[in-house]
């Protein structure tokens, strides 16, 4: 065989090997983009305020510490990421303790309420059903997994009957409000509820359609719109208010905006006047509630899709990227209360939407 036949060879052996290595070889991890290593950070932050009984972020407010509000929060904002209980990271060990912590006997009272204990109420309640909701399945153990799937399963149901009790005012119909007891609603408390009753039925627990078409009513009514005779709406750019008959604000718009699509809502005229509300709005550190309005914005907007997805996920990116501390955390303004744990966490489930990992996000 004459030398140039052997050269030819030669070459593409090497060509092959060459492919083969491509094959074989992953590519290069991409840098981190600046979201990526603000979120990191924001996560560190969370496990650094973790206790040892694994609570994150307990708050002493007139002696409540709202625990389980904050550790449901925190719960959702680093599986938000990614990450998963089963993890042999820090991240997964801190969701290990924080699940345990929040199955712990005195978290829950007998009748399935997360709220009392820690003072922080329905909202506290919605919150902690939320979370342990998008976790099943993703417990650490068999154990662990029966144990979320029975705790809130029990949360579900006491949801379910604090909203059958009768109202003193029928606007108030579907929804909830501070206490399992309560005769009156408001939105902010009715969506986390909403939120957690989604996120239930979605990983196979127990949840009437009627409580679920019961919420949406009550939704669509504190919608600000004059209707005609049939119930239509009249005002086509308008948002939700925190009660029916109140003036839309930034918060209480994006809260209706992200439940009337988990609902499964998309195409309800509310929500297309609620779209051109906010464009309006605008993303700004100057709305009140701004950490938890931003995070139903976000969330909401996502759901839209298209482009107008893209155009919000660049404006809270670049609102929330300007907000981060040096210790990683955001804070949010006095009338916002809580902590910075709130602020975090929130801002985390904010600029996470691009991951879509939690099911109740998914479009």
């Amino acid at each position: 065989m004459n030398r140039c036949r052997l050269s030819t060879i030669g070459c593409r052996l090497s060509a092959i090997g060459c492919c083969l290595w491509l094959l074989v070889t992953p590519p290069a991890p991409a840098e981190p983009s600046a979201v990526d290593k603000a979120v990191e950070r924001g996560v560190k932050y969370l496990l650094s305020r973790q206790d040892e009984d694994g609570a994150i972020g307990k708050v002493d407010r007139h002696s409540r510490d709202n625990a389980n509000a904050m550790t449901g929060l925190a719960i959702l904002a680093i599986s938000a990421v990614g990450h998963q209980a089963s993890d042999d990271t820090p991240e997964g060990r801190a969701l290990r303790k924080a699940l345990d912590f929040l199955l712990g006997d005195d978290r829950q009272d007998a009748t399935g309420y997360y709220g009392k204990y820690d003072g922080s109420r329905m909202y506290g309640h919605g919150i902690v059903t939320l979370a342990l909701a998008e976790m099943l399945g993703m417990g650490v153990d068999a154990r662990q997994d029966a144990l979320i799937r029975e705790r809130c399963q029990k949360a579900v149901d006491l949801i379910v009957r604090s909203q059958k009790l009768p109202k003193h005012d029928p606007k108030y119909h579907g929804g909830w409000r501070y206490t399992p007891e309560a005769r009156d609603a408001d939105l902010s408390v009715t969506v986390w509820q909403v939120m957690a009753l989604r996120a239930a039925k979605n990983a196979g627990l127990t949840v009437p359609k009627e409580t679920i078409d019961a919420a949406v009513g009550y939704i669509k009514r504190s919608y600000r719109s004059d209707r005609d005779r049939s119930g239509k709406i009249k005002n086509l750019k308008s948002g939700f208010g925190y009660e029916p008959g109140s003036s839309p604000i930034y918060s209480t718009a994006a809260e209706g905006l992200l439940a009337l699509q988990v609902c499964g809502e998309y195409d309800a005229p509310e929500l297309k006047g609620t779209v051109e509300w906010l464009r309006d709005e605008k993303v700004s550190t100057k709305h009140r509630w701004f950490y938890y309005g931003t995070y139903y914005y976000a969330q909401g907007m996502y759901q839209r899709g298209g482009e107008l997805a893209k155009e919000a996920r660049a404006e809270v990116e670049r609102v929330l990227l300007a907000e981060q501390k040096e210790d990683g955390s955001w804070q949010g303004r006095d009338q916002e209360g809580m902590s910075r744990v709130y602020s975090t966490a929130l801002a985390i489930m904010s600029l996470s939407v691009r991951h879509h990992y939690m099911p109740i996000y998914q479009r």
